[in-house]
């Protein structure tokens, strides 16, 4: 049963190799000048403009790398700093990082074959390289070790929550099975211990089940989500699961939707943050404890087979009796 490719995947298949190789597990940076650049300019002014950090003083000087090659076009012909380039040049070069504490950490990979990689991803790992978080996050962690080069997450986890995520392996499959997930097409199970404050509404009581329903914003640049009114854009069913000793409360979480921060913002809202929760219903440092969310269960139709794939988290939520998030 197999799926005619989508369109990205067609331009994808359609677009040359990159110019240069991937290089510790991540891919070198392209960047087309904008169609509607008003005038060619000289290459170096132009990379800086769009990428300031280039000129981070502890950084390679942007003119050495120029001179020893390192910016190459599409074509991977080494740019010269003062060439002109104008619409729709092509520069590409490998990312400076900064050195990063990556803690050794043993992958627990749940499944693996021609098509996917699925890994029980542990708390406090980011899903892609972003800011402090490029060699320690799960997609370069896991390309290095295993020498996928083509491995790309098929969905996002937050850094913090825990649990199942599946990667592509074939980059001509990999539009099929993210459209599964744009389309609402994957069954997800997540587990939460939350702690109740007093003005909690949602009725804590084991077996106790509810609907979730709330209109989420999340605006560019702003790192929390919020609430407004409105149609509902995020729908959660929610399941209680046990009421444990220490005041807390596990939970079980269907989410229909996936909004930014749908779970922790769903709960903390009604009064039930997640234990360990840094974000809502205001940024403070992160506790200790890891975020107690756990992305249980993982189940679709595979678009090319037709199976039913069902992959299962071994990892729990904490019963924490001994620290709370306050």
């Amino acid at each position: 049963m197999s799926e005619r490719p989508g369109r990205a995947a067609r331009r994808r298949a359609r677009r040359q190799p990159p110019p240069l190789p991937q290089r510790d597990g991540l891919d070198a940076v392209r960047w087309s000048v904008p169609r509607e650049a008003p005038e060619s300019r000289p290459a170096l002014e132009s990379l800086l403009e769009r990428f300031p950090a280039l000129a981070d003083p502890q950084a390679k000087p942007l003119g050495e790398r120029f001179a020893c090659g390192e910016i190459v076009g599409a074509d991977g012909r080494p740019w010269a700093a003062a060439d002109s380039v104008g619409p729709g040049a092509e520069l590409w070069f490998h990312r400076q990082l900064r050195a990063e504490d990556v803690p050794e950490i043993d992958l627990s990979i749940l499944h693996r074959d021609e098509h996917l990689l699925v890994l029980d991803k542990p708390h406090d790992m980011a899903t892609m390289p972003r800011g402090a978080h490029v060699l320690s996050s799960a997609l370069v962690r896991l390309r290095r070790a295993t020498g996928i080069e083509t491995l790309v997450p098929l969905h996002r986890l937050d850094r913090r929550t825990a649990g199942v995520l599946a990667f592509g392996i074939r980059p001509q499959e990999r539009s099929a099975y993210q459209q599964l997930f744009a389309r609402s097409e994957v069954a997800k199970v997540y587990e939460a211990r939350v702690v109740p404050a007093p003005e909690c509404v949602l009725a804590l009581q084991e077996g106790e089940e509810a609907i979730l329903r709330d209109h989420l914003v999340k605006l560019r640049g702003e790192l929390t989500a919020r609430v407004l009114a409105g149609e509902p854009n995020a729908v959660t069913d929610l399941t209680v699961l046990e009421v444990a000793g220490d005041g807390t409360a596990l939970l079980r979480l269907r989410p229909r939707t996936g909004r930014t921060h749908q779970l922790r913002l769903q709960l903390s809202s009604r009064g039930a943050p997640i234990l360990g929760e840094d974000l809502y219903p205001a940024p403070r440092a992160a506790p200790a404890m890891p975020l107690q969310l756990l992305a249980r269960t993982l189940s679709f139709t595979d678009p090319f087979s037709g199976a039913q794939r069902r992959f299962v988290s071994r990892q729990h939520p904490a019963s924490m009796t001994r620290a709370r998030s306050t």
